[in-house]
C-alpha cells in the first residue's frame, strides 16, 4: 500500500527541502522537486523546482462559521436568492454567515450516517464524459448529485439559450445593475436547464495585454474586475445557480499555463490578483476553482498558503473548491484545500484518481484525517443548501457530450427576453475612442459602405467553427470553454441596414478584407465609409492562425490597418469600427485626418449587430469606458508574454512589476498612452462641481477597538475572515459632487473615483476605488455620490499580515478617466 500511495503522491517526485507558509488549521511541511537546470530563452522566464506536500499523517480542524450580529440595513442577513438591491453606490454589506451556518447544519446532518466511501464519491467527479455534464458528482444515497457546466458568458453545449456579452463587455459598460442583471439572467438559464454549479465568473486580471481569456474576466485593474465579479456573483446565485469564482490564482497567459509558475510577492498577490477573489466571497460565491499553474513554485490545487491560509482563513470562505479540468497533482491536495476534484480522473480517459479510492484509502491509512474528509463532503453539500437546490431544482437537461442525443438533451427553451439585455449591454459596454467634424451620430446619410468581413455574417453561419476557435465575419465572442453556441448573430450589415431602410439610405458592402483596391474603390464618393475590424483570442487548447490562445501581437486581424488606410485613402468620412478581444495598437490609422470617428464595440454577443447601430445612429449615447489602456507601443505595458521555453520544464514567470500594471504603470513611468484607461466619449458634454467629504459613523460597535486600531495605523489582526470583517468594509466615507450636462442630449457619465496614497506607502500615483454611473438629460444636474471603506484607503502591510491605512494625508480625484481629474479633495484624518 505504501508504494502506491508514494506513486499518487504527486506526479514529480520529491526531495527534502525547507517549509512553506501553512495555514492555522493545518500544518504542512513542503518538498521540492528540481525538473530542471536548464534556462528558458526569454526575458523573465526561467526553470525551477515543484514545492509539493510530503507524506505524512495530517490533522484538521475546521474553521469555525462567523459570528457577527447583522446590523441591517447596512450589513443585513441576506439570502443569496434575494440579495441587497443594486445600487450605483453600493452601501449595504450582505451578511450570508446566517445562511452558511443553516446550510452547514443542514449538510452535516445529510451526511451523518455515509461511510467513507460515500463521503469520497461527494467530492470526486465520474470522470470526462462520464455524464450529462462537462463536470458531474454522481448520485450517492439521498443525494441527486452535481451538474456542473461552462461558461461565464453561456450555457455551453446547450441549445435555447442566449450567447451574453463576454465578461470584458460588461466591464467596460462600468455600470453595476447591467453586470448584476447580466448575472441574474445567466443564473436563469442555467437553473433552467438543470445546472447546479455554473463555472464562472472569470476574474483574473488582464497583466499580459495578449492575454488569450482577457476577455472572459473583467479587464486590468483589480477594483473594477472585483465590482464586477460582485455583482456577477450576486446576480448568478439569485438565479438560483451556484457560481464558480475563477481561476484561482495568477492564470494571466495561456503559454506553458500548466506548466509555469506565477511568482507573485505578498502585497501584490492581495491588492491586485486576490481582490477579486475577496469580493466573491464577500457575495457568498458558493465555489472557487483553482488553476493549472504553479504559485511561487507549488501548484495552485496543491497550495496551502493560496487556499486554506488566505481563501479559508484569511477570507473566511465557507463554500468548496473545486480543481480545474485535470489540474489536481496530488492526494494530499485534499490537505492543501482541495475539496472536489474534476472532472474527476487524473488526465481525460485514464480510468483513474488522485481522489476516489485513492482518498479513501489515505483516509483509512491516516494520512487525510477523517475530519477533513468530513469537512470537504460538508462545505459541497452545504453549498446546495446554501442555493436552496434541494428544494424542486430543475432536473438536468443537456447533454453536453451529445446534444442531439433525443433521449438526455430535453430542448428546454430558457432564452425569455434576455436579447433585449444582450443588446443593452453590447450598446453600454461600446466605446467612443474618436469623434470629429460630428461624424457620430450618424444622421440619414444620403449611402454608406460597410468594409471588412467583421461587418457581415460569417460564412458558414454562427456556430461554424468548434469551440468557437475561429472567425471569418463578426467577432462577438473569443474562443475555448469560455463560450457558447449563438443562437443566431446580427451582423452590422443587418443591424445598419434595418435602421437605413427607415432612413431611405443606401448600404452598399464590401467583405472581401485584402482587395484593399476595391475597398477604396467602393469608399470614394460614399457620404459615410464605415470599416470593420477585429482581433480575437481564447483558450490555450484551440490555436487560430498561429495564436495558441494568446494572441501573438496586438495588430488588427484580417488585414484590417492596411484595409482601414486603404478606404481613409479615398473618403473623407471614414468611420472605424473594432470588435477586439483586447487592446490593439492602432497607431497605423489612428491620426489620419479623414478618420472622423473610431468606435470601439469590443465582443457583444448575439445582438452585436444592433447594439453597434444603436451606437452609430445615437439610439444609445455612448457611455462605455476603456477598463484597459490602449497603448502606443507593445512595448510600453509593463509585462510581456513569455512563449519561450519547454513543455517538459517548469517555467518561471516573474511578477517584477508589482503593483504597477496597466496604467498604474504608465502612470508611473510617465508614459503617454493612446487611450487611457477609463476613456470614453459621449455625445454630450459634462462638468463636474461641488466636491464633498463626509465622515460616517461605524455601526459596528461590536469591534470598535479594531476601527481605533486602524484609524492608528495599526494592521488588521490575523484571524479567521479578518480581511472580509464588517468595519474593515462599512461605509466609512462619502465622497458627494455634482455633474451637469451641458449638451442638448441626455447621456451616462461615468465618473471615477482614484485614491492618491502618500508616497511613503509605495503605491503607484493613482489607484481606481470607486466609481459610478449616472444618467442626465439636456442641461440638468445631478447629485452623485461615491462611498468609501476603511478597506478601499488601506495597503497591505507585509510584515504584520493585514490592512493598514499608511502615514500621511490621503489624497483622491474624481474624474472622467484615469488621466481627466475634474476634482480634488482629501480624506478627512
Amino acid at each position: 500500500m505504501l508504494s502506491k500511495l508514494l506513486l499518487l503522491l504527486c506526479i514529480i517526485p520529491f526531495i527534502l527541502s525547507a517549509p512553506v507558509t501553512t495555514s492555522s488549521n493545518s500544518s504542512i511541511p513542503a518538498t521540492s522537486s528540481a525538473t530542471s537546470s536548464a534556462s528558458a530563452s526569454t526575458s523573465g522566464a526561467s526553470t525551477i523546482g515543484v514545492i509539493t506536500i510530503p507524506l505524512s499523517s495530517y490533522s484538521f480542524t475546521p474553521y469555525p462559521t462567523p459570528t457577527l450580529n447583522p446590523r441591517p440595513p447596512v450589513f443585513p442577513a441576506t439570502d443569496p436568492l434575494n440579495p441587497p438591491y443594486v445600487s450605483s453606490d453600493p452601501q449595504a454589506v450582505p451578511d450570508f454567515a446566517p445562511a452558511w451556518a443553516a446550510a452547514y447544519q443542514k449538510a452535516k446532518d445529510f451526511i451523518s450516517d455515509y461511510t467513507i466511501e460515500e463521503k469520497v464519491n461527494i467530492t470526486t467527479g465520474v470522470g470526462w464524459a462520464n455524464g450529462l455534464c462537462v463536470g458531474n458528482i454522481p448520485p450517492n444515497k439521498n443525494f441527486p448529485g452535481l451538474c456542473l457546466d461552462d461558461s461565464p458568458l453561456a450555457v455551453r453545449f446547450a441549445d435555447y439559450t442566449t450567447a451574453f456579452p463576454a465578461g470584458i463587455q460588461v466591464a467596460s459598460t462600468w455600470n453595476r445593475a447591467l453586470m448584476r442583471a447580466r448575472g441574474l439572467a445567466l443564473g436563469q438559464e442555467f437553473k433552467g436547464k438543470g445546472v447546479n454549479i455554473a463555472l464562472g465568473p472569470m476574474m483574473n486580471i488582464g497583466r499580459i495585454s495578449q492575454g488569450g481569456r482577457n476577455w472572459e474576466g473583467f479587464g486590468a485593474d483589480p477594483f473594477l474586475t472585483g465590482e464586477s465579479a460582485y455583482e456577477t456573483i450576486l446576480g448568478l446565485q439569485n438565479g438560483g445557480v451556484q457560481a464558480t469564482a475563477k481561476h484561482f490564482i495568477n492564470n494571466e497567459q495561456e503559454h506553458f499555463r500548466t506548466s509555469e509558475s506565477s511568482n507573485v510577492d505578498d502585497r501584490t498577490q492581495h491588492e491586485i490578483y486576490a481582490h477579486p477573489f475577496l469580493r466573491s466571497v464577500m457575495a457568498g460565491v458558493s465555489s472557487v476553482m483553482c488553476s493549472y499553474n504553479l504559485i511561487n513554485d507549488t501548484y495552485a490545487c496543491n497550495n496551502d498558503k493560496m487556499l486554506n491560509d488566505i481563501l479559508k482563513r484569511e477570507y473566511g470562505f465557507q463554500g468548496f473548491v473545486q480543481s480545474d479540468w485535470q489540474a489536481t497533482m496530488s492526494t494530499l491536495s485534499a490537505v492543501a484545500g482541495l475539496d472536489m476534484t474534476m472532472p474527476g480522473d487524473i488526465t481525460f480517459d485514464s480510468d483513474n484518481s488522485y481522489f476516489g479510492g485513492n482518498l479513501t484509502d489515505y483516509v483509512n491509512d491516516g494520512y487525510i484525517s477523517i475530519a477533513r474528509l468530513d469537512d470537504m463532503a460538508t462545505r459541497i453539500i452545504a453549498a446546495w443548501y446554501f442555493l436552496h437546490q434541494d428544494e424542486d431544482y430543475p432536473p438536468t437537461t443537456i447533454n453536453a457530450f451529445n446534444a442531439k442525443d433525443e433521449e438526455t438533451n430535453k430542448h428546454v427553451n430558457v432564452q425569455a427576453d434576455h436579447y433585449k439585455l444582450v443588446r443593452k449591454i453590447g450598446a453600454a459596454g461600446t466605446v467612443l475612442l474618436k469623434n470629429e467634424n460630428g461624424a457620430l451620430p450618424l444622421n440619414k446619410p444620403r449611402n454608406l459602405v460597410l468594409i471588412g468581413s467583421d461587418a457581415g455574417p460569417g460564412k458558414s453561419g454562427p456556430n461554424e467553427f468548434p469551440g468557437q476557435g475561429g472567425s471569418d465575419g463578426i467577432l462577438a465572442m473569443g474562443w475555448g470553454s469560455g463560450t457558447g453556441n449563438f443562437p443566431y448573430l446580427i451582423s452590422p450589415l443587418e443591424g445598419i441596414q434595418e435602421r437605413a431602410r427607415q432612413d431611405g439610405s443606401s448600404v452598399f458592402w464590401d467583405f472581401d478584407d485584402w482587395n484593399t483596391a476595391l475597398a477604396g474603390n467602393m469608399a470614394y464618393g460614399q457620404a459615410v465609409a464605415l470599416v470593420f475590424t477585429n482581433s480575437d483570442s481564447g483558450e490555450g487548447y484551440v490555436t487560430v492562425d498561429g495564436n495558441e490562445g494568446d494572441r501573438n501581437n496586438l495588430t488588427a486581424w484580417h488585414n484590417g490597418d492596411d484595409l482601414i488606410l486603404a478606404v481613409a485613402a479615398q473618403n473623407n468620412n471614414t468611420i472605424v469600427v473594432v470588435n477586439s478581444v483586447g487592446p490593439l495598437i492602432i497607431e497605423p490609422w489612428i491620426g489620419h485626418p479623414n478618420i472622423t470617428a473610431v468606435v470601439w464595440a469590443g465582443i457583444q454577443g448575439q445582438e452585436a449587430g444592433n447594439a453597434i447601430s444603436d451606437v452609430l445612429y445615437g439610439a444609445h449615447n455612448p457611455s462605455g469606458r476603456l477598463p484597459y489602456t490602449i497603448a502606443k507601443d507593445i512595448a510600453d505595458y509593463p509585462a510581456q508574454l513569455v512563449t519561450d521555453g519547454s513543455g517538459s520544464e517548469i517555467v518561471t514567470i516573474d511578477y517584477t512589476e508589482g503593483l504597477f500594471i496597466d496604467y498604474r504603470h504608465f502612470d508611473q513611468g510617465n508614459i503617454t498612452p493612446r487611450f487611457e484607461f477609463g476613456f470614453g466619449l459621449s455625445y454630450t458634454t459634462f462638468t463636474y462641481s461641488e466636491l464633498s467629504v463626509t465622515p460616517i459613523q461605524s455601526s459596528d460597535t461590536d469591534q470598535e477597538d479594531l476601527t481605533i486600531a486602524w484609524e492608528n495605523g495599526k494592521a488588521t489582526p490575523i484571524a479567521e475572515g479578518s480581511s472580509t470583517a464588517f468595519w474593515l468594509h462599512e461605509p466609512a466615507f462619502q465622497v458627494t459632487f455634482k455633474v451637469t450636462n451641458t449638451g442638448p442630449v441626455s447621456g451616462t457619465e461615468i465618473p471615477q473615483l482614484y485614491i492618491h496614497f502618500p508616497s511613503s506607502a509605495g503605491e503607484p500615483p493613482s489607484v481606481l476605488r470607486g466609481f459610478t454611473n449616472v444618467e442626465i438629460s439636456p442641461y440638468n444636474t445631478a447629485q452623485v455620490s461615491i462611498t468609501l471603506s476603511r478597506y478601499q484607503l488601506s495597503i497591505w502591510d507585509v510584515i504584520a499580515q493585514g490592512w493598514c491605512k499608511p502615514n500621511g494625508q490621503i489624497m483622491f480625484s474624481i474624474g472622467a478617466s484615469s488621466r481627466d481629474f475634474r476634482l480634488r479633495g482629501g480624506i478627512p484624518t
